[in-house]
């Protein structure tokens, strides 16, 4: 697989969307920045959003859609590379935002659900309906972890919902072809989860003890973030310390492709037959193309 090297010097990017123009825009979760990447290269912020903006899509009125983890991380240096650090004393939670590209507008969505605040909103993903899934990371504390949830939220800022709590540390969530299955990768535990979902924002109920479905479980120390599907209906997993790309068929069986980075955190899809691939190469600030051997499924929303 040929790599295109489109642009570097990036503070921890993730969550990049293709656009019809042929660029792409990106969150960098160091610099609390949503940028946009030109064609050939150059980025340009588009707005400060403070915190930790990390997963973004557009959505169906034409904005965009951040997940915001409040800052849950501290950035040091290691050999040159960037890692994400323990969650600092002063990380008081995370939230929604929405970034509007016409006007310029930044403004905060939601910020809890029932009164509990979010820990660290990472990605998310919308529906046909107009209603996105999202996935709170949680986060690290000299005591133990918080654990992270999967949340369905609607776009107007009327509902949002936790459908699965108590989650180690959920973070990549993609749609199936049909939309009868979110998926969910767990960072810390290198397994993809699917929820089979009843309708729009629900979920079936689970049986057993188990929240959801185990499509698999990567083999010794692998680490997953975010996702993106394909029309086929592989799911195409950011692969941590194996860097690369890791897409799990949903009968369980996975395939490896890798990128030179360690920490490998997302991956779009775009172009006119939607083999174009974008993917954040988030420890060295880079962010490469690629020819994926087959089509990415096309999201509901673009711009």
């Amino acid at each position: 697989m040929d790599i295109e090297l489109v642009c570097e010097g990036l503070e921890f990017p993730e969550g990049p969307i293709a656009m019809a123009d042929g660029s792409v825009i990106l969150t960098e979760i160091k610099a609390q920045r949503l940028s946009r990447i030109t064609p050939d290269g150059q980025r340009e912020t588009l707005v400060e959003t403070g915190g930790g903006p990390n997963g973004a899509a557009i959505g169906p009125d034409g904005a965009i859609y951040i997940t915001n983890n409040g800052g849950s991380f501290t950035w040091p240096q290691q050999d040159g590379l960037t890692i994400p650090g323990p969650t600092p004393p002063t990380h008081a939670g995370g939230m929604i935002q929405r970034y509007d590209l016409k006007t310029g507008e930044l403004t905060t969505l939601y910020d809890a659900c029932d009164g509990r605040p979010f820990v660290g909103p990472n990605d998310l993903i919308f529906d046909r309906q107009g209603g996105f899934w999202f996935s709170d990371h949680g986060c690290s504390t000299p005591e133990g972890r918080k654990f992270g949830a999967l949340y369905y939220a609607k776009a107007d800022g009327s509902h949002v919902a936790r459908l699965r709590d108590h989650l180690i540390a959920p973070n990549g969530v993609g749609l199936s072809p049909d939309e009868d299955v979110v998926y969910l990768a767990d960072t810390q535990l290198g397994r993809l989860w699917a929820f089979d979902i009843e309708a729009p924002g629900q979920l079936k109920a689970p049986t057993g003890f188990a929240p959801g479905r185990v499509i698999a479980n990567l083999p010794g120390y692998q680490l997953l973030d975010s996702l993106a599907v394909e029309a086929g209906g592989k799911v195409c997993v950011a692969t941590i310390i194996n860097g690369g790309v890791t897409a799990f068929d949903p009968a369980g069986s996975t395939e490896h492709f890798p990128v030179p980075d360690m920490i490998v955190t997302n991956i779009c899809f775009g172009g006119a037959d939607m083999r174009d691939a974008w993917i954040t190469a988030s420890s060295t600030g880079r962010l490469y193309k690629v020819r994926w051997p087959r089509p990415g499924l096309k999201l509901n929303y673009n711009a």
